[in-house]
């Protein structure tokens, strides 16, 4: 461990990088806690890695084997060269986004240019959100989408920020295998090749349950409040809903957004996966 101090100038421009126009005018980001910080280095080159007294006595221990799972993936970086800074918990506690510092911090670079191939819907399951601006909504979509095996999402610009504080925890390290894109979607979507499925989610569409779903295409999420915008909704080719149960009960007016992307996403797997018998007893 290194035992640089950090500076207080050092301490205000990480404290800085939860603004937006500080990101982007550095292109760095913040990641905190082990599991977050342990999933991401080796992904995004790493400008700084600080650690307080706390954090470091557990990675110790987790090269030993001696402390929980989540510390595992940190403690191989740091003892496979991974430099790293000492820090106090005072120092950590200016630093942290966190409203309860998880003793790990690391400054990352964020990819300059992350390139959208045309291709990708006609060969894969793509999401794309439209004006989805809850960041703790966006990293939980993040993280499902990292479940469910879809590689790319799309973001309109309107779309909360995938490298802001909240999104990056929320996600819990989904973005080391989930590219975003952010894009013009109405750009992107009428410029898809033939035949590509574009599915929206809508309170007037048909059941997702009894609809037929491809294997490839893009399925779009909307705003929290306004749901798909007009200027992508008259892009979509299909449009879908889930249904409340049972019909006709009185119940809430919507879905959170996040919750509505794990229906969808869960059912759209759900067709792909072979039938599987039942084990003979």
């Amino acid at each position: 461990m290194q035992s640089i101090m950090i500076s207080h100038n050092q301490i205000k421009e990480i404290k800085s990088l939860g603004i937006k126009k500080y990101r982007d005018a550095s292109s760095l980001f913040v990641a905190e806690g082990p599991k977050v910080v342990g999933e991401l280095l080796g992904h995004y080159p790493c400008r700084l890695l600080a650690m307080d007294g706390e954090a470091q006595a557990a990675v110790a221990l987790a090269c030993e084997g001696r402390r929980e799972p989540k510390w595992r993936l940190l403690a191989d970086k740091v003892a496979a060269g991974q430099p790293c800074v000492s820090v106090t918990s005072q120092e950590m506690g200016r630093m942290s986004q966190l409203r309860q510092p998880q003793g790990v911090l690391a400054v990352l670079e964020r990819p300059r240019e992350m390139t959208w191939e045309a291709t990708l819907p006609q060969r894969e399951l793509c999401l794309a959100l439209d004006g989805v601006q809850d960041p703790g909504n966006v990293g939980t979509i993040l993280r499902l989408a990292d479940w469910y095996g879809i590689a790319n999402v799309l973001m309109s610009p309107d779309t909360a920020d995938c490298f802001a504080p909240k999104v990056v925890q929320a996600s819990m390290g989904a973005l080391a295998r989930v590219t975003p894109h952010i894009l013009n979607l109405p750009d992107i979507l009428q410029h898809l090749g033939d035949g590509v499925q574009v599915y929206g989610t809508f309170l007037d569409g048909e059941d997702i349950y009894h609809s037929a779903l491809s294997a490839a295409g893009i399925v779009v999420m909307g705003n929290e409040g306004q749901g798909i915008h007009h200027e992508v909704e008259r892009l979509v080719t299909r449009r879908l809903t889930i249904p409340s149960y049972p019909v006709g009960r009185p119940t809430s007016e919507s879905l959170n957004v996040a919750v509505a992307t794990a229906v969808v996403c869960s059912e759209f797997r759900r067709r792909m996966l072979p039938i599987s018998h039942p084990i003979d007893r």
